[in-house]
């Protein structure tokens, strides 16, 4: 199955191709994100060490960590497959931005496989905090894909 096209767009949008110093603007450097992890490009989890990259190697990093989120997204919550693509885009971005694991182990999964979207959308809305704290990026992040699960995925988010 290939990347929804909208998971793309939320993960640029709200990852953002990092150009640090202003001295190399063609190219990402490893930063420190909100929620205390060593990034680069779109959101790649890396050694702080990991040397500069360019925008096309960052969305290469970007494609593998989506095939991965949307594998784990499928395997987890199998009724996405049926259901409309913008609902599955939704949860891989939700998974690329906190992991698998956190989708296994939510409430989250077992309302989507229940196909109880208003309890779904509820569940997404808890999923703000980073670091210990609310970020105000995932407030905006989070809204961004309940309006495509609520949506069911038949238009784009009113933001984009």
């Amino acid at each position: 199955m290939r990347i929804p096209p909208q998971a793309i767009d939320l993960a640029k949008r709200f990852e953002g191709f990092h150009r640090v110093p202003k001295t190399d603007p063609g190219r990402a450097h490893p930063y420190v994100c909100p929620a205390g992890y060593w990034t680069i490009g779109y959101g790649h989890l890396c050694d702080p060490k990991h040397p500069p990259i360019t925008e096309e190697e960052a969305e290469a990093y970007l494609a593998q960590d989506l095939k991965v989120a949307l594998a784990a997204t499928l395997r987890y919550c199998p009724v996405l497959a049926a259901e409309p693509e913008g609902r599955l885009a939704a949860i891989v971005d939700f998974t690329f931005n906190l992991g698998a694991g956190r989708l296994q182990t939510s409430s989250l999964r077992r309302r989507i496989n229940q196909r109880d979207w208003p309890a779904a959308v509820q569940e997404l809305r808890r999923w703000i905090h980073g670091g210990g704290k609310v970020l105000p990026g995932l407030i905006t992040r989070r809204a961004a894909e309940v309006e495509l699960v609520s949506a069911g995925g038949l238009r784009r988010p009113s933001s984009f």
